[in-house]
């Protein structure tokens, strides 16, 4: 059987909040002077990918909610210092209204799009990757992805931690050989180890080696607890006492760090057009938000993929 190419799963923020900070809004304003460094730095990285993956369906994932309740219930530090005031994400004020040209441009080529109501992108792409026929490669800066990567389906991430140029094509010996963990107890790691970036606190004193032994000697978060129990599993005495004091936080930490794998999602077309669904439309949001490079680059890439 002839090898199928991936589908590529994107996870939409991660990529435009990097386009964002990388592109200058000096270098990319539509001719009004409102910035779209986001939406042309977005649009070149899937070209890049399209280029260089080939691949034969494409979902891009959103975040319909970028702070679920029910992990704020669990823990109410989640994402809590990025809380605006008024409510809602802190965001740049000039990042905000691109997000609404990126899916016009998404629209315009037949990309599909798709959220859901209490979950975050994540937890969209983690159902996609069960869920669709594999290969799967995910595309994200997001290290909490690596959970997904599963090497029997394939699962694969593509890391673009270094930006898409050096992007980190990550199976599970990549995830072991980074985390000194294996794919499938990332989670149990993180919470381990900590977040500050999703305002997940750890165990303090427990860095990402320390987490690793730990995992590598009880197997997972729940052979660790367990083992605090027995007075013969052979903690040293301050180790035992930060778990021991971490407990109730080790309870819940995973279930908020796990990315959702059964979330409800409609049928999706996912195949990748050769050609721009809505030419005229695409035409003229290039015009409008001065992007004919960038939509110019995405069309050859879907164009030459044959």
């Amino acid at each position: 059987m002839a090898h199928r190419p991936p589908i590529l799963l994107i996870d939409s923020p991660s990529l435009y909040f990097r386009a964002y900070f990388g592109v200058p809004e000096s270098a990319a304003r539509a001719e009004d002077g409102t910035p779209v460094n986001a939406v042309r730095g977005f649009l070149d990285m899937l070209a890049t990918l399209i280029r260089t993956r080939r691949p034969d369906r494409m979902v891009c994932a959103l975040d319909h909610d970028w702070r679920p309740e029910w992990r704020v219930a669990l823990l109410p530090s989640y994402k809590a210092h990025r809380l605006a005031p008024e409510g809602g994400e802190v965001v740049p004020d000039t990042l905000t209204p691109q997000v609404p040209v990126i899916l016009d441009v998404l629209a315009a080529v037949g990309i599909t799009t798709v959220g859901a109501a209490g979950y975050e992108a994540d937890d969209v792409l983690g159902t996609l990757s069960v869920t669709q026929p594999a290969p799967v490669e995910v595309v994200s800066g997001d290290r909490d992805l690596f959970q997904l990567v599963d090497d029997a389906r394939p699962v694969r991430l593509l890391y673009v931690g270094r930006g898409v140029a050096k992007l980190e094509d990550c199976d599970d010996a990549a995830v072991q050989g980074r985390y000194g963990v294996p794919a499938a107890r990332y989670a149990d790691f993180a919470a381990l180890r900590g977040d500050p970036s999703d305002g997940l606190p750890g165990v303090p004193g427990v860095g990402e080696k320390t987490a690793a032994r730990l995992i590598t000697r009880y197997g997972d978060l729940a052979g660790i607890l367990a083992a605090l129990d027995d007075p013969r599993s052979g903690f040293a005495p301050g180790l035992r006492a930060k778990l021991a004091a971490a407990r109730d936080y080790l309870a819940v930490a995973p279930k908020v760090v796990r990315v959702a794998l059964d979330v409800p999602l409609p049928e999706l077309p996912t195949a990748l057009p050769s050609a721009p669904v809505d030419p005229d439309g695409l035409l003229e949001l290039a015009r409008r938000w001065n992007l004919a490079g960038s939509t110019r680059r995405l069309v050859d890439a879907l164009a030459d993929r044959g």
